[in-house]
């Protein structure tokens, strides 16, 4: 889907009786008004879904990486593919001749937090079909997101997706998404994370709503008993790295953010770029952390500046502990 990106008061979000900080599906005539209502704002548009934002990252980070994504052959869907292959990724899903591509808004408030109002569209009828099978075998990792839940079509498509990738010795890799996403879908998220996922991503939030802990040690603990290998930010203070039961917290690096748009997909794709390399656990955690930073310090989810080779500068001196 797209992003349209919108900075704004507080509020805003009070008038329009808008729930601040977590992603909302709304109707396609609730983003209408809402756009309208934003029409004398300035809005930038980007690419986006959490996974989307996730392979522009790897890609950045010097990667390769595909992505599978439901658009239409309207003015967003043409968008999103030239968008997408600007970015290095490679996207050959095609599109559909009915129908609307799905439209995310991005609202950011001055504190930096984002709060996103997302119109699925066309997106929800991605189904098993759409995925590139032979694509996936060939992979060292396929990346599924949780937010597929919400839909049945797309949560057969996600199903299939980890079913082949286990039978084809390729990594699962597994992002909880949001906490309403894992209070949804809970029995099914621990069931998935024991039966096929490989690696498991989540923020302490998410990791909380699916443990039932109080705290996200505990929720770390938890999971970890669930998965092999688990990566869980912890904002500021970095992330938390759970591998074979030990679990370890990888400091972040110190910035001032000023919109926190995609900071989850961006760690997570660093992470995944490490892990693809060959980096250790922890050190992939370290430079997930860094390019989250980095995020943090623009507007929208995409980076302004190129990662790639830039890794043995930012990692030198890091160890594992």
């Amino acid at each position: 889907m797209v992003d349209i990106i919108a900075f704004i008061d507080p509020d805003f979000l009070q008038k329009q009786n808008i729930t601040k900080g977590v992603m909302t599906l709304v109707d396609e005539s609730r983003q209408g008004q809402i756009l309208a209502d934003l029409h004398d704002e300035k809005k930038e548009l980007r690419s986006g879904g959490s996974a989307a934002n996730t392979m522009i990252a790897i890609a950045n980070s010097g990667g390769t990486c595909c992505y599978t994504g439901k658009v239409t052959h309207d003015t967003y869907g043409e968008f999103y593919k030239k968008d997408m292959e600007d970015a290095g990724v490679l996207f050959e899903t095609t599109p559909d001749k009915n129908g609307h591509t799905g439209t995310c808004v991005v609202l950011t408030t001055p504190d930096a937090e984002r709060t996103m109002l997302t119109n699925l569209a066309i997106s929800t009828s991605l189904g098993p079909d759409d995925i590139d099978v032979e694509n996936l075998k060939k992979s060292k990792f396929v990346y599924v997101e949780g937010y597929l839940w919400d839909g049945d079509s797309t949560k057969k498509a996600s199903e299939l997706s980890m079913k082949v990738a286990k039978e084809n010795n390729v990594k699962v890799s597994f992002t909880y998404s949001d906490p309403f996403c894992v209070n949804r879908s809970r029995d099914e998220f621990i069931h998935l994370t024991k039966e096929y996922v490989d690696v498991v991503f989540c923020n302490s939030e998410e990791g909380l709503a699916l443990s039932g802990a109080k705290t996200a040690e505990d929720a770390v603990e938890f999971i970890s008993k669930l998965c092999p290998l688990v990566f869980m930010t912890a904002g500021k203070e970095g992330a938390y790295v759970a591998e074979n039961g030990k679990i370890t917290l990888v400091p972040g690096f110190p910035v001032k953010p000023i919109d926190t748009t995609g900071a989850g997909d961006a760690f997570a794709a660093g992470v995944l770029y490490g892990l693809t390399q060959g980096y250790s656990a922890q050190k992939s955690a370290r430079w997930g952390n860094y390019v989250a930073s980095r995020i943090v310090c623009e507007v929208g989810p995409r980076l302004s500046v190129r990662l790639m080779g830039r890794q043995d500068e930012i990692l030198t001196g890091f160890k594992d502990v």
